[in-house]
């Protein structure tokens, strides 16, 4: 025979091997692309050269698909096969009462299966016993056994069948709907209005049904969020009697039933093999219960290509020894991944198992093809999985911004640091943000300070800037502008605005100390009683050098002309090798605002 049921999530582990095993092209000289592994007509098991460690791995098990592992699309652009991924494994199985089973569970946890997601306990559909039907099997007893269930059985079969009538039995409910039927008179079914959901078959799901009507035998078996299948295999008739007394000998199940999948170490073995500790877990408690006798199955778990988790899939998927994709940046509905020269080839791989694994957040997925290098900051973006839409949603710190990465700059990884930043305003300060962007710092900013002077090069980023204002209903709180960062601030402090401003952010880390030329002499004609205080300036910037610290204290003293300047630096991150991104804080010096130009 052969049960089949199917589990649900949970949530697992890591291993793989190497790439072209899994892709192919159209080619009438096709042949395998990996070597250590070929193809063929019947199931295989990958055997290992080193020490594979406990749990569920895609080096173990057997791999149950026949069809070629490489496809190519229409379009000709790389896909995975997914049947490449399954892999099934021999484990024996305790078939149990299901009202018993939770109990035995926590007695023989340490000897169950325990893999990740992957739950001890499995449903045998087919197996399932209605209340009411449980209701007419009385207790066994020591006396009369067979010719009571003879009864009982008869019993059941007259109601299932029609054979009761006047016996006073109660009727199965197909049969109680034609009862009512042939009462039909004049009056109709005035007494009987719900006759005709009297026995309505339940409603299929809608997931299910589709499935059903469509797609290969797996995905019959595999609904959506289903990863694992498990199969019995054999004879059932592996049980505990001998070890329970004669007493138990042709005894039947009661109801519904479940199955205990055991250590993976105890698979193929018998009832005689099983560590003492089961063994004496299982008398313990049947023994006294005088139930049912618990038997021992052999069942395959058949492991799919959605249970695995992306890093084990890219590892499988990329050259051995390759570094393994681990992380991307997310922004709203957009995976953005930066991958090295060596991933470059299989970049289309890599975006389809990154989209696979993150759906439905991610779907979109996207890798950066060069670095930043035209004034407005954007980045030039190749899409390599999904819909090809980069207008994306997102929200940090309790704010929502539009974003469009083909026009404007993003990085989500600074969320902590802009809101770093803006915890040091108060309430009455009046902020200039002079390389605003889509105004991440602007708006968090103009929640908690008085006002804030908003201002960016790019157009576009103008334009996303004055949406998300009215998107957080905060455009009273913000005045924009779309010129250089240079002559916003000649701007800005050559007018009557100049004294109110408390705050000055310039967050564009490749050229922003450059700008720090422009505030020395920026007071001249002011008298000095009219500006206080110095406004503070939080400027960020890049330092490869050995001490980055000293090195971007040193730039702004050159930008600046002046060598007493006090300067807190704060480390935001690490953006590549040797390469720091930071801040600087500090007060603008009287001796530089009131400096002579000349």
């Amino acid at each position: 025979m052969a049960t089949k049921l199917v589990l649900q999530s949970h949530p697992l582990p890591v291993f793989l091997f190497s790439a072209n095993h899994f892709l192919r092209k159209q080619s009438p000289h096709n042949s395998s692309l990996f070597t250590s592994f070929s193809t063929v007509s019947s199931p295989q098991t990958l055997t290992l050269t080193h020490h594979i460690i406990y749990g569920p791995s895609l080096h173990k098990g057997t791999n149950p698909s026949q069809s070629s592992a490489q496809v190519v699309d229409e379009d000709e652009r790389e896909v995975i096969n997914k049947e490449s991924f399954s892999r099934v494994f021999e484990l024996s199985a305790l078939r149990v009462p299901a009202e018993e089973c939770f109990a035995l569970e926590n007695r023989l946890r340490g000897h169950l299966l325990n893999w990740p997601r992957v739950r001890n306990i499995a449903r045998v559909p087919g197996d399932e016993m209605e209340d009411e039907f449980k209701k007419i099997l009385p207790e066994k007893n020591d006396t009369g056994e067979d010719e009571e269930e003879k009864k009982i059985l008869d019993s059941l079969d007259r109601r299932l069948y029609g054979k009761a009538d006047d016996d006073g039995e109660e009727l199965s409910p197909v049969l109680y709907r034609d009862n009512i039927m042939k009462s039909f008179n004049s009056r109709g079914y005035v007494n009987f209005r719900n006759v005709a959901k009297i026995s309505r078959p339940k409603k299929k799901n809608s997931n299910k049904r589709r499935d059903e009507g469509e797609g290969s035998d797996r995905e019959k078996r595999i609904g959506k969020n289903d990863f694992a299948v498990v199969e019995v295999v054999g004879n059932e008739n592996d049980d505990f009697s001998g070890l329970l007394g004669e007493d138990f000998k042709g005894g039947r199940w009661r109801g519904s039933t479940r199955l205990l999948l055991l250590d993976e170490n105890l698979a193929n073995k018998n009832v005689e093999e099983l560590p003492e500790a089961v063994k004496a877990v299982i008398t313990g408690e049947l023994a006294q219960s005088r139930k049912t006798i618990p038997e021992l199955v052999q069942c395959k778990l058949t492991l799919f290509y959605n249970y695995w988790q992306m890093n084990e899939i890219l590892e499988a998927l990329l050259p051995r020894g390759a570094i393994v994709p681990s992380a991307f940046e997310t922004i709203g509905h957009i995976a953005h991944l930066n991958l090295r020269d060596e991933h470059l080839p299989c970049k289309k791989l890599i975006a389809q198992v990154v989209l696979d694994k993150n759906k439905p957040k991610i779907q979109t997925v996207v890798n950066k093809v060069e670095s930043i290098q035209n004034e407005y900051r954007t980045m030039q973006l190749e899409v390599l999985a999904g819909n090809n839409s980069l207008v994306a949603t997102v929200t940090e710190n309790g704010i929502r911004f539009h974003v469009d990465l083909a026009a404007v700059y993003w990085n989500s990884k600074l969320a902590t640091e802009r809101q770093r930043l803006v915890n040091r305003f108060t309430s009455s300060d009046i902020v200039c943000d002079v390389f605003s962007g889509v105004g991440p710092i602007a708006l968090a900013a103009a929640k908690k300070v008085k006002l804030v002077y908003a201002n960016d090069l790019n157009p576009a980023a103008v334009e996303y800037l004055e949406r998300n204002c009215v998107l957080n209903k905060l455009e009273r709180k913000i005045k924009v502008s779309n010129m250089d960062g240079r002559r916003f601030i000649v701007a800005m402090f050559n007018s009557h605005k100049a004294k109110s401003i408390t705050q000055v952010v310039m967050n564009l880390p490749n050229d922003a100390v450059e700008y720090l030329d422009v505030f020395r002499g920026i007071f001249i004609e002011r008298p000095k009683e009219m500006i206080s205080p110095m406004p503070m300036i939080h400027v960020y910037g890049f330092s490869n050098a050995s001490d980055p610290e000293f090195d971007f204290h040193q730039r702004i003293r050159i930008s600046l002309k002046e060598v007493a300047v006090e300067v807190e630096i704060h480390r935001v991150r690490h953006v590549a090798p040797g390469k720091w991104m930071l801040c600087a804080s500090f007060v603008l010096p009287e001796i530089v605002a009131f400096a002579s130009l000349s």
